[in-house]
């Protein structure tokens, strides 16, 4: 999967597509909570495989953290490691922008994958859009 930076707008609709499919389609977050009032300020990554879009994820530089947001792999992407890309594509991108911490929500069910990337649970769970989560960081 090649995972590139937003930088135009069919881009950028690849990345809220894909978010679409996931968060609102499959898990059912509400579509006003999903598409934000932060998305303007946000980095955007989408990936792509033969053409087609199957992972997206913003970014946000927030105080001394690249903040990782709306990580998703469509369902028939999964299991490919396409995440891990995602994620790896995301953290150099960060360290380009000049930072050394990320830091996630993560939904609870996604913390084994995060821990294997290095991140660390630093938050007792919260609920998220119905979902339950817990905030993790780590070091870049």
């Amino acid at each position: 999967m090649e995972i590139t930076v937003a930088e135009n707008s069919i881009q950028q609709q690849d990345a809220f597509q894909v978010r679409t499919l996931v968060f609102v389609e499959e898990q059912k977050v509400p579509a006003d909570l999903e598409i934000d009032e932060l998305e303007n300020e946000s980095i955007h990554f989408v990936g792509y495989e033969d053409g087609t879009p199957g992972a997206a994820a913003r970014m946000r530089l927030v105080d001394e953290y690249a903040k990782m947001e709306r990580i998703c792999i469509l369902k028939d992407f999964r299991g490919k490691h396409y995440g891990n890309d995602l994620m790896r594509a995301m953290e150099e991108e960060a360290k380009k922008r000049g930072m050394q911490k990320a830091k996630l929500n993560a939904q609870t069910q996604a913390i084994p994958f995060y821990e294997r990337l290095g991140y660390t649970v630093v938050s007792e769970e919260f609920m998220d859009a119905g979902i339950p989560h817990k905030t993790m960081t780590k070091q870049l």
